[in-house]
């Protein structure tokens, strides 16, 4: 029937946990979710990486306007698809217990769209679709929105924000430790 046994070591245990803010309990836990995912392809195989459409399934990926591209900031091939140790990280950093710090640097990268280390126009713009989805907002509006967030946070007025900017602003949001967060 089931199996008691983990399929790591408990060293590798004890490296996860290092690695992440769990416990071994939470890794192990972390794993049998990723596996629910894809039981016929993670199996036995701790080295089995999850194409983003599985990924997509885990319930708070699905309903997350950023599922998709959470998964490809987390994925180590940078293409959504990831490995147990990518998924691990993920979870880890969307616990209860990885610092705002952590918190507001990944979510700073998520919606770095063009990468370039900066939240720019064009990188708002892509956060406000993200957020209205089917209630889409006319050109208008958008760029109101954007004029709006450089005004608010735009200290140095280079019309982008910089990761001090964000996390300044994450540091005053009351509920940004409440919402960046997945439960396992």
């Amino acid at each position: 029937m089931g199996q008691g046994r983990s399929q790591f070591t408990e060293d590798e245990l004890l490296n996860y946990q290092d690695l992440t803010y769990f416990t071994k309990k939470e890794v192990l836990q972390a794993h049998r979710k990723f596996k629910a995912l894809a039981p016929e392809k993670v199996g036995h195989n701790k080295n089995a990486k999850l194409p983003l459409a599985k990924l997509l399934h885990y319930p708070e990926l699905s309903v997350n306007p950023f599922g998709e591209r959470i998964c490809e900031i987390f994925s180590s091939s940078q293409d959504g698809d990831c490995t147990f140790e990518d998924f691990l990280d993920m979870m880890s950093v969307f616990s209860e217990s990885a610092p705002k710090s952590v918190k507001a640097e990944h979510a700073f990268r998520i919606f770095d769209f063009d990468g370039d280390d900066m939240l720019g126009v064009s990188d708002l713009k892509k956060v406000i679709n993200k957020l209205t989805g089917d209630n889409k907002l006319n050109e208008s509006e958008i760029n109101m929105l954007v004029q709006n967030i450089l005004e608010e946070a735009d200290l140095d007025d280079d019309g982008s924000l910089s990761f001090a900017e964000f996390e300044h602003i994450t540091d005053i949001s009351s509920d940004f430790l409440s919402t960046f967060r997945i439960r396992l």
